[in-house]
């Protein structure tokens, strides 16, 4: 067999993460990284101030960083109230006639939505229900600004009230009644006569039929969770240690996510890391404070060492540093670029278990940098309220995808931690990398980006084993339920983003707000 070097082609790299061509000093600067640095300013601003007393003197939480938004809500009754005329048609369909039955409708609506809040696992803030009798009326609202989205219960009224409820540029949910209350007007007529204007196609620009809801709180309650994720998701600050790049050389990924997403990418130079990684050793305190902490991680349920520990309590010291450096940044987001080359001899460790500790205390830790799939994990933390796992996807066979990489959270389902075996990094043979035992039965979100960022695609699927093949440490057989040769022809991009759960409605809801397509797999 020709090897690479004699027909000229690039030698593959014996890792997942193209860092392979980095110097093997900690601190060198090859011309790759000196170029790269140059989309560094493009791609983000420079973190500045980094000593490490300083980091010491910012807040640090072990806990994680503060809970999600509210997603705020203006729920809005549209009702008109008809005067009989002889010897003609005066009242349109609908069960609110008299200002009685809107006064009813109020409470019913209110009483529904306190529910909702009640029984929802995102969070959400209603104001007062307003009704409106005409578009005069929308301009009376003192709080109508201050909502995220607006809910419009279009009982009655005339077709310009929906028209000028969506001029507002809020998201819009249209509720209709059919049979759990009084049936509405525009049950009958919000597809002819305003959704199509009276054609054939949808004619109105920011909403479409996604965005009717026909009698179902629960219908409801997801489509506001998708906007509550999407609404965190947006503007995420996110600090990216090496860098910001893209995964197979797109470093337009970095541009894109901020174009799209309005990311704010802190960056974080090597030099600088590493200098703050040896103050940190040299801080008899916090060196205590992450052998205390590892040795609490090495006695808890289900967690199994078959590596050295020291490896582990570097871990946790870089930990710190992160932490301190997503403090700096006000960020609760973090990913590293060179996240084996670099890393390994300036911590004496990998971040792999660094990374997954932060995803258990509810901070957002991806590694390779690799903003063409790190919109995907923001939007779907923040849907899910729960961690999520950026991975490798190997090549669909018989309804079955194996998925791994070595940076995996435990706390998957948001709340309860699942075992771990605590190895060394596969490819190099060093470090601390989690293998975690993964829910067999457990229902997940798989996503794929593309890196154009125009089309994602994905499918929620069922973990069926957790092997432990001579690969990325953390790693699952997901089935699904679609043809093999679909799934392998639809599989843009590289890496994939998975959660416990299925969130797939949600996340096609929030990617037509941006827009960037989606296809369902399965």
């Amino acid at each position: 067999m020709m090897r690479h070097e004699e027909h000229g082609a690039q030698p593959i790299q014996p890792r997942c993460c193209p860092c392979g061509d980095r110097a093997a000093g900690p601190l060198s600067v090859t011309r790759r990284d000196f170029l790269r640095a140059g989309g560094i300013a493009m791609g983000g601003v420079a973190l500045t101030g980094l000593a490490w007393s300083a980091l010491q003197a910012e807040e640090m939480p072990l806990g994680g960083p503060t809970a999600r938004k509210p997603l705020v809500v203006k729920p809005i009754l549209a009702f008109a109230i008809p005067r009989r005329r002889d010897k003609t048609s005066w009242r349109s369909w609908g069960g609110i006639q008299t200002q009685q039955d809107a006064d009813q409708e109020v409470a019913r609506i209110q009483g529904e939505l306190e529910k909702l809040k009640a029984d929802a696992d995102f969070p959400v803030e209603f104001l007062p229900v307003a009704p409106v009798r005409g578009p005069g009326d929308l301009g009376k609202l003192d709080d109508l600004q201050k909502a995220d989205t607006v809910l419009l219960y279009a009982a009655g009224g005339p077709q310009n009230i929906l028209g000028e409820v969506v001029k507002t540029g809020k998201h819009v949910v249209f509720f209709l009644r059919h049979k759990s209350g009084p049936v509405y007007l525009w049950y009958e007529i919000i597809s002819p006569r305003y959704l199509r204007q009276h054609t054939d196609r949808l004619a109105v620009k920011g909403v479409d039929d996604g965005d009717v809801v026909v009698d179902s709180v629960e219908e409801l309650s997801w489509r506001l969770r998708s906007l509550g994720g999407l609404k965190n998701a947006l503007g995420t600050k996110i600090v990216a240690v090496g860098g910001a790049s893209g995964w197979g050389g797109h470093q337009e990924a970095p541009d894109l996510s901020r174009a799209k997403w309005k990311l704010d990418i802190q960056t974080v130079d090597y030099k600088d890391l590493g200098q703050l990684i040896q103050a940190a050793r040299q801080d008899a305190a916090a060196l205590q404070s992450a052998r205390t902490r590892a040795a609490e991680y090495l006695k808890g349920g289900g967690v199994k060492l078959e590596t050295d520990k020291t490896f582990v309590e570097n871990c946790f010291l870089l930990e710190q540093v992160f932490r301190g450096l997503m403090a700096k940044a006000g960020a609760g987001a973090i990913t590293i670029d060179g996240c084996m080359s670099t890393i390994m001899p300036i911590a004496e460790t990998t971040a792999c278990l660094t990374l997954s500790l932060l995803n258990d205390a509810g901070y957002l830790a991806f590694c390779e940098s690799d903003f063409v799939v790190i919109p995907s994990g923001i939007l779907l933390a923040n849907i899910s309220g729960r961690p999520v796992f950026l991975n490798d996807p190997t090549y669909p066979h018989a309804g079955v995808i194996t998925l791994a990489h070595c940076t995996a959270p435990r706390r998957m389902n948001g709340r309860t931690l699942d075992p771990v075996r605590i190895l060394t990094h596969f490819e190099s043979d060093y470090g601390a990398a989690p293998k975690v035992e993964m829910r067999k039965g457990q229902k997940v979100t798989n996503i794929i980006p593309d890196f154009a960022a125009e089309r994602w695609t994905g499918f929620a699927g069922e973990i069926v084993d957790a092997p432990f093949l001579p690969i990325c440490r953390s790693q699952i057989d997901v089935a699904y339920k679609a043809d093999d040769r679909k799934v392998a022809e639809n599989m843009p991009g590289f890496h994939w983003m998975t959660c416990y759960g299925d969130y797939t409605r949600e996340i096609a809801y929030a990617l037509k707000k941006i827009p960037i397509a989606w296809e369902p797999l399965a």
